[in-house]
């Protein structure tokens, strides 16, 4: 396969802190298009992963490429102006603002002008139309003047997607995106992340097997900082180690996770 495939790709990956390994020399390849799922039980790395992607840590070791391109001395913002964009964690969503002025803001941010709060509220019109094509692809034009408090809590991470989809992201850092969430509410954010993926690139980080199961073109299985297992979900959900690492002792020849 061409390496212009892959969107993003590390060799080698690796964070200590005090002699704990908690990413030990990880090789993560997310093709161009995909959703791509990182699991792995709880304190496997993938979280840590996710900060040395967006480079909220430093690596210990490793390379990370991105396009192609060597990223892996960039600074936070740098990672952000490429188009890599980590939802959920970007403090876009303004408890007290509308909706669409949470989207507006967002807007700001990729036209650099964010915080210029001495702007008149007349100026800033210019960015509705706009706001309001995203609040739309992600269903919630309705409530595009409703406080983003009072939203629901799936509508409220909708909005989050939304605002991450304002920076125009080639790939989204997904964590946890259906985390806490009802049945209901899980179904309509895994949707959404179907439908957003249709431009753009997705590494997910997500314990909802149903939601991995439903949506992933590609998973990697993390164990202890270390890639288990990585293919297709029928191919991780029936490997011995994976079930082992879930279940936490030897597996059963039937036994499957889910």
């Amino acid at each position: 396969m061409d390496k212009n495939d892959y969107i993003l790709e590390t060799q080698g990956l690796s964070k200590q802190f005090k002699g704990f390994a908690a990413v030990n020399d990880v090789n993560l390849r997310v093709r161009r298009g995909d959703i791509h799922a990182l699991i792995g039980p709880n304190g496997a790395g993938k979280t840590t992963c996710f900060n040395l992607l967006t480079k909220f840590l430093e690596p210990s070791g490793g390379s990370i490429r991105f396009n192609n391109i060597d990223v892996t001395s960039d600074q936070p913002a740098q990672i952000a102006r490429r188009g890599v964009v980590r939802s959920f964690q970007i403090s876009a969503v303004f408890p007290h603002l509308t909706v669409l002025e949470n989207v507006r803001v967002a807007l700001q941010r990729k036209l650099g002008t964010s915080f210029h709060f001495w702007r008149s509220e007349k100026s800033l019109t210019g960015l509705d139309e706009r706001a309001r094509y995203l609040l739309a692809d992600v269903g919630l034009a309705e409530f595009a003047d409703k406080v983003a408090v009072e939203l629901p809590y799936g509508r409220k991470r909708a909005l989050e997607i939304a605002t991450t989809l304002a920076l125009e992201p080639e790939l989204m850092l997904l964590d946890e995106p259906t985390q806490g969430m009802g049945h209901e509410d899980v179904d309509r954010v895994m949707q959404l992340i179907k439908k957003v993926s249709a431009n753009r690139s997705i590494l997910m980080v997500e314990h909802n097997m149903k939601v991995v199961a439903g949506i992933s073109d590609a998973i990697t299985v993390l164990a202890r900082g270390a890639v288990l297992a990585e293919g297709g979900y029928a191919d991780v959900s029936n490997n011995p180690l994976v079930i082992e690492a879930y279940l936490g002792r030897a597996s059963d020849p039937t036994a499957k996770v889910r």
